[in-house]
């Protein structure tokens, strides 16, 4: 699937945030994104959302400005894709492929906090 195609649902998964104060917020402030998002109907779903948007547009800006936000996505995903049961999807139920992804994750915390 496409990353333009999973933003919406992406955002929508996203459980109510607990703040000090007020009540909890629903929805993220600011969404940062590289150019593969830059679509108009995706700019749109998000400002009606409320949500503030940081997307590179193709042919204008330069996804650049957006590396240092991005790159702890990025190397997140890769210190998963460094799991070998993560790397292809063996499981075909969700449940259990979310399983493994909370176990890698504690793994990786293990590691770093160990060094």
């Amino acid at each position: 699937m496409h990353d333009s195609l999973g933003l919406e649902p992406l955002v929508r998964g996203i459980p109510p945030i607990r703040s000090r104060r007020g009540p909890r917020r629903r929805r993220p402030a600011k969404l940062h994104g590289d150019k593969g998002y830059g679509y108009d109907h995706l700019r749109r779903w998000l400002r009606k959302r409320g949500i503030r948007h940081r997307i590179a547009r193709k042919g204008i800006e330069s996804s650049q400005r957006l590396g240092r936000h991005r790159w702890v996505v990025e190397r997140t995903v890769s210190w998963l894709a460094g799991c070998r049961r993560l790397h292809r999807r063996y499981e075909r139920k969700a449940e259990h492929f979310l399983a493994f992804v909370g176990i890698a994750a504690a793994l990786i915390c293990h590691r770093r906090l160990t060094k």
